[in-house]
């Protein structure tokens, strides 16, 4: 298998409703790199790195999200893996996509 990175943005009912703390949970579970934040346009903001299978397991799980949240759309951009990261954590809420 082959490494990917996806850097998605999410929008809906996806900020209050413990998004990022449960992608962090299915990204580690999926033994996924990268990490996720909020943003200040009410989105949210994550880049998954690992196997293309894992990604894409995570991903379709970020397309409805935990319970309490109500996923409108999930946009995705497939980039070259670049073995930034370790761990996936959970970031500070930023100002702007690409902070």
């Amino acid at each position: 298998m082959s490494a990917v990175r996806a850097h998605i943005l999410i929008s809906g009912r996806v900020q209050g409703v413990s998004f990022r703390y449960h992608t962090r949970r299915q990204a580690e579970k999926a033994g996924l790199a990268g990490w996720v934040r909020n943003l200040w346009s009410g989105q949210v903001e994550a880049v998954l790195e690992g196997e293309r299978e894992a990604v894409e397991r995570v991903l379709e799980w970020c397309r409805h999200g935990p319970p309490s949240a109500r996923v409108d759309d999930v946009q995705v951009q497939w980039r070259e893996p670049a073995g930034d990261w370790q761990a996936f954590n959970i970031r500070a809420t930023a100002s702007e996509v690409n902070d």
